[in-house]
């Protein structure tokens, strides 16, 4: 089993102190669940907390993309909590741009949060979970880890990474008993899009007034989304509880209804492109 028949479960979750990841910090420890969270800030993941009862939190300072400060945080989970249970990558961020705009940093940047990050904590849970033969990692996508808009290519060449990093990790270590599914989020009513959290093209392409419209408009998007960030954790609890989700778990109705038309798309240029495909064969000897 991956998750605990009795006794309260033990999750380590990354990026804690806003959006979705604060409020299934909230929702867990409410459920008497012990919870390892990272984050930026300590201080701000206490506070955004209020009143919640915080004994079964362990508030982690971590920069993801040091593997010795992750290393590191894991440890001192499992040391605190007697070992874990469950793994949310949730860290990341928004960005928007054109792809001829993103600078070298900044995708390094994301890279860093959304895969090595990630990667990190992978390298430091496992072991572990392969010697007990349970535990059950969750990472967070996104809708655009499936398809994609103009503007979104930094986001997307993350979380199209993290989906195919997830496939394999799940063929991978599915033998030793552990779970492994991705949540697809499509749009959620939290601070993703507010100004703050949403990197933006440092320098205006002329050119690409497209892509400034499309930023205008999802700066304008909060408090219109469709998406419950309190139904979302809801519904991370209820694929780790009952360990029953699909490997692509999508999030919203406006996620599934994208990823029919992606998957309608692929089919279109699959079945257009065979005619060709097929003549790069190596000629068989008749």
């Amino acid at each position: 089993m991956a998750y605990p028949t009795t006794g309260p479960a033990t999750w380590f979750v990354t990026g804690t102190s806003r959006g979705l990841g604060l409020e299934l910090v909230k929702q867990l420890l409410r459920r008497g669940d012990n919870v390892a969270a990272t984050t930026r800030s300590t201080e701000r993941l206490v506070q955004a907390l209020g009143t919640v009862d915080t004994s079964r939190l362990l508030p982690l300072q971590v920069d993801l993309a040091d593997q010795q400060q992750v290393t590191g945080a894991v440890r001192e989970a499992a040391q605190r909590f007697d070992g874990i249970d469950v793994v949310v990558n949730n860290a990341g961020y928004g960005f928007l741009a054109a792809v001829e705009e993103v600078t070298d940093a900044e995708a390094r940047q994301m890279f860093d949060v959304q895969i090595f990050g990630v990667w990190n904590v992978l390298r430091a849970v496992l072991p572990a979970f392969r010697a007990s033969r349970s535990g059950h990692v969750i990472n967070v996508s996104s809708i655009l880890g499936l398809t994609s808009f103009p503007g979104w290519g930094l986001y997307c060449a993350g979380k199209y990474a993290l989906n195919g990093l997830t496939e394999s990790l799940a063929a991978e270590v599915a033998a030793f008993g552990v779970k492994v599914n991705l949540v697809e989020p499509g749009y959620m009513r939290t601070d993703f899009l507010l100004p703050h959290s949403l990197g933006l093209a440092s320098d205006a392409t002329p050119g690409y007034e497209s892509i400034r419209e499309m930023a205008d408009a999802h700066l304008a998007m909060p408090g219109t989304q469709l998406g419950d960030p309190v139904k979302a954790a809801q519904a991370i609890i209820t694929m780790a509880v009952s360990g029953q989700a699909p490997l692509h778990q999508l999030l919203g109705s406006d996620s599934y209804q994208l990823a029919k038309a992606k998957i309608e798309s692929l089919a279109g240029d699959i079945e257009t492109g065979h005619a060709l495909a097929v003549t790069t064969d190596i000629s068989q000897p008749a």
